[in-house]
């Protein structure tokens, strides 16, 4: 198993810098390169999610993002200080039936749980703890 750490400042720069570090990360870790975009996408949306909605103590401090690899799964846990938001539990709004009753936004959890195949949260000690994970079959 290979573990791999990553600080950021939790502001807009900072995800693309946090970005190319998982890529780097992951590939060197033997991640298959469609599972690195699935990671990707997934880190993308929570980061952005911490940004946007995790008010004044989601930047307060730095976050933290954790990789770890094995066999055929990788992990990505995003340590932030931001408001209490549970992503596991939330249920989302009904889809619309048509595109006047559409409102922007609120499909990045729905694409976040369709990409990953496991998500867990916990609260603990003032910081979300969101962990996403993808799996893959070995290649003969």
């Amino acid at each position: 198993m290979a573990v791999f750490e990553f600080v950021l400042r939790v502001e807009p720069g900072e995800v693309r810098r946090t970005s190319l570090w998982l890529e780097r990360s992951a590939l060197e870790a033997g991640v298959p390169r469609d599972e690195v975009l699935r990671l990707d996408t997934c880190l993308n949306e929570v980061l952005a999610n911490v940004i946007a909605h995790g008010g004044d103590c989601a930047r307060s401090a730095p976050a933290r993002v954790v990789l770890e690899t094995g066999p055929c799964e990788a992990a990505v846990t995003v340590v932030d200080h931001g408001l209490a938001f549970d992503p596991v539990s939330y249920v989302p709004a009904p889809r619309p039936a048509t595109l006047e009753e559409a409102q922007p936004g609120g499909l990045g959890l729905v694409m976040l749980r369709e990409y990953a195949d496991g998500l867990e949260y916990e609260r603990r000690e003032g910081t979300n703890r969101l962990t996403f994970r993808i799996r893959w079959s070995a290649v003969a």
